[in-house]
Formats: structure tokens, sequence, C-alpha cells
């Protein structure tokens, strides 16, 4: 991994991914978040601060060892429980049915397959478990989703392989979770290419 990748880009995120209209979400998202918990693309853990009382532990993931290396300070500031891993999310070493909520900001977009990341989420998710979601992606508006296709190349150069044109309901559909609540949106001083959101919470069906 290179100086731009595991240094520059760490240190634009947290900036550029920071600020309360990025906090609001968090705290919104993660309010209901309980048990033991997984975070797949960790970050620089900005959503530390917003993780509820019911969290038991909190095992944080990422393959970005300078992720990891900004995600530290605000670690060891926490009392909340974590075990960091460098760990990529489309293969996760963790037993089947192992945590009751697995929690997804922004990252979907940057898995080159997300499909597996998904599936992988699903096995390692208890039944009655929660996998909470807030993505940008495929604008519904056909004119932006032209400039999203369009931009995705050059976005995925230059942001750490994030796409633009990922359709994140229909991932998260066909990866068999049960959709129990999706909101979408454009998020307020984000341009529209990037600024198109999902916000939601999928479950684990009871037949799998």
């Amino acid at each position: 991994m290179g100086f731009y990748a595991s240094v520059v880009l760490p240190r634009v995120l947290d900036r550029v991914m920071s600020g309360e209209n990025f906090d609001a979400l968090r705290r919104r998202l993660l309010a209901g978040t309980r048990g033991e918990t997984l975070e797949i693309g960790f970050g620089t853990g900005l959503n530390l601060p917003h993780y509820a009382d019911g969290v038991q532990r909190l095992t944080a993931v990422d393959p970005n060892p300078g992720m990891h290396r900004r995600a530290r300070r605000r670690v060891d500031g926490t009392a909340l429980p974590v075990r960091m891993e460098i760990l990529d999310g489309q293969s996760l070493p963790f037993e089947d049915a192992s945590f009751d909520s697995v929690v997804s900001t922004w990252t979907l977009c940057s898995i080159p397959d997300a499909a597996a990341a998904l599936g992988e989420i699903l096995r390692v998710l208890r039944r009655g478990g929660t996998f909470r979601f807030v993505e940008h992606g495929l604008s519904a508006d056909a004119g932006v989703g032209k400039w999203q296709r369009r931009l995705t190349p050059i976005q995925r150069r230059i942001a750490g392989g994030c796409r633009l044109d990922r359709d994140i309901h229909g991932l998260i559909r066909d990866a068999g979770f049960r959709i129990a609540l999706l909101e979408n949106f454009y998020m307020d001083g984000i341009p529209r290419v990037g600024g198109y959101m999902y916000f939601g919470r999928a479950e684990r069906p009871s037949r799998t």
C-alpha cells in the first residue's frame, strides 16, 4: 500500500467525513446497536462517539493500516471495549452467527466485491440481529446516475476504490437480507453525484 493510500487518504477522509451533517446520521443510525457489534470499514473511528450503551464490545475491521493508525487515538479515548483488526470485509475470520449488530457507514462503495462482503455480513449476523448501514450510491435520478457512471473511474483512483454508482439497495436485497428500513435522500452540503444516500436497517431472515 503506497504513501497516498496509507497516509494522505486517511487524513483527507477524516476531515471530509467529519462535521454535524455526518454526525447526525451516525447518531441516528447507531442509536439501537447492541451486544457484540462488528463494524466493517472502521476508517479513522468517526463512529465511536455515537455507539449506544448497549454495545458490549466492538470489533472494528479495516484493510488500511493508515486508517487504523489514525483511529487509535479515538479508540484509546473511549470506554467501549474495541478490538481492531486489519481485515478485508470480503473474507471475515469470524464464526457464523457471532454478532448481534453489524455496521457499515460509507464503506460498501469501496469494497471491490461488495456482494461477497454482504454475504459475509449475513453469515456472521445472528438471527434477530441487525445490519445497520448508511451508504452513498446510485441515484434514482437518471441524469445524476449518468454522471455518477462517468465520474466513477476518476473517483476510484483518487478515493481508495470508491464507486459513485453502486445500487446499494439491490446489493443488500440480493445478498438475502430482509430490509426493515430504507430511506433515500440527497445529503445537504454534498454534490449530488456523491450525495445520494441509502440509510437503513436489514435483518437476517429466520429461515437462513
